[in-house]
């Protein structure tokens, strides 16, 4: 990969994504929203940030291939082709936002070759930018994002969204049994959460991979991992709207250890 192609991208990403802010915060609460066939709402808003933070993208770099969860339906996957690819989601927890509830995220990745390596997400609730990625460093706004390395206990802050498939559910209560949990309604903040050290871990079975492809090179450069229960999603060779939900865990090595063996059902 060549690193100036790749920090060029990664000037016009948060240059993007920050132009879309003053919209965002203009509207929320008080947008308009319909819900998909799938079950997940959306707004005209969602719409128009992938509009505009695309059309600044390809301005600069049109042999870029573009993906977004809000963007007209392909009509079936997509084949990622191009060396460098984004993904987005406009607003990660529209329900939130559509109801002025404040955590919600604007949620930018940058891919080479199908992994994520460059993360932007912009945080509405704290009027924050998180940005970063392996070997460029992760930041909380200005400040270095670091991994929580509290040690784990019954305090350890685990962000949790309840599964939806009722297998899941002895995995899910070994979490809810052994951590303090918190439920933001946005996976991509939990998941950036874990990356400044806000939240201990995270842990979800129900996401998509626009959901967490900004947070996960935020997650790695900050010093934590992200493990994938359902099968390895990355490196991203399609975006497919309609993909199986992700089961995953995240944060330190030393809880993200523990965590899998909670729910495998191990204990010491």
């Amino acid at each position: 990969m060549d690193s100036a192609q790749l920090n060029l991208r990664v000037a016009a990403a948060r240059a993007a994504v920050l132009a879309q802010v003053d919209l965002l915060h203009r509207e929320f609460g008080r947008a308009e929203s319909r819900w998909k066939a799938d079950g997940t709402r959306v707004t005209a808003i969602d719409v128009a940030i992938s509009e505009g933070i695309f059309r600044d993208l390809a301005r600069e770099f049109p042999a870029d291939q573009f993906l977004s969860e809000e963007l007209p339906d392909p009509a079936g996957p997509v084949a990622v082709t191009r060396a460098f690819a984004w993904i987005l989601d406009p607003i990660d927890g529209t329900n939130n936002f559509a109801l002025g509830i404040p955590q919600c995220a604007i949620s930018l990745a940058l891919l080479w070759d199908g992994e994520p390596v460059y993360g932007v997400v912009y945080d509405l609730g704290r009027r924050r930018l998180l940005h970063g990625g392996p070997g460029l460093g992760g930041f909380d706004g200005e400040v270095p994002a670091r991994v929580s390395a509290r040690p784990v206990s019954r305090e350890t802050l685990v962000g949790f969204h309840s599964p939806g498939d009722k297998a899941l559910l002895p995995a899910a209560t070994a979490v809810l049994a052994d951590f303090k949990i918190r439920g933001l309604g946005s996976a991509t903040l939990h998941l950036a959460y874990v990356a400044a050290g806000l939240l201990d871990g995270c842990v979800d079975f129900n996401v998509k991979i626009w959901d967490l492809a900004a947070a996960i090179p935020l997650v790695r450069a900050a010093g934590g991992e992200v493990h994938f229960l359902n099968g390895e999603q990355l490196p991203v060779r399609r975006f497919d709207l309609g993909m199986p939900r992700i089961v995953y865990l995240a944060g330190s090595p030393a809880l993200c250890r523990l965590l899998r063996d909670r729910m495998a059902g191990k204990r010491d």
